[in-house]
């Protein structure tokens, strides 16, 4: 039994309204995966943000009609396709779908799209590459840490530095009034 008109309409308005919410799309072969494969894939995706879905090409193309961020995407639309729509973590679902690929070996990413620029499957293993969201804000924060402890550490050391000067000088000069009592 086919689908009716209505229920493609909820399937577009769907695609739309997940691609709005995403920053990213990859476009993946997912001819040859079981039930069990895609479920695990979408586990996998789960935490960090990213949504699989397995659409019809002419649900997508209708999807991303009109919309110019998403437009290239029409190029990678052959095949047995399925949607990774990243919203949140880009460097963890694309870690997410590599280690998905080296257990499984059954898809092939065909490519990707974000602001409206297409990827090839180089530009996203680059974009898999980059450190996570995580990793960056304790980068940032550790670098913060780093320079507040050396300014305090530096403002610590004038007065210390003003202190062991003053106590030289004041050394020097009691060893000058010794020289001169011991003198007279």
């Amino acid at each position: 039994m086919g689908r009716s008109p209505e229920n493609k309409r909820e399937i577009v308005a769907d695609l739309k309204e997940t691609l709005d919410q995403s920053n990213l799309a990859l476009v993946i072969n997912y001819q040859g995966l079981t039930v069990a494969d895609i479920t695990d894939l979408r586990r996998r995706l789960r935490p960090s943000g990213t949504v699989c879905k397995v659409a019809k090409n002419t649900f997508m193309r209708i999807a991303v009609d009109g919309n110019d961020a998403w437009q290239p995407m029409t190029e990678l639309l052959t095949g047995s396709s399925a949607f990774l729509l990243v919203k949140d973590d880009l460097s963890g679902a694309i870690k997410a779908y590599q280690d998905f690929q080296k257990a499984t070996k059954k898809t092939e990413l065909r490519g990707g799209v974000m602001e409206g620029r297409s990827l090839s499957e180089a530009d996203v293993k680059a974009l898999g590459d980059l450190p996570s969201k995580e990793q960056l804000m304790a980068q940032i924060a550790g670098a913060i840490n780093s320079l507040t402890a050396k300014i305090a550490i530096g403002i610590n050391e004038v007065p210390a530095s003003l202190a062991r000067g003053l106590q030289a000088v004041s050394d020097k000069q009691e060893g000058g009034n010794a020289e001169g009592d011991a003198a007279a």
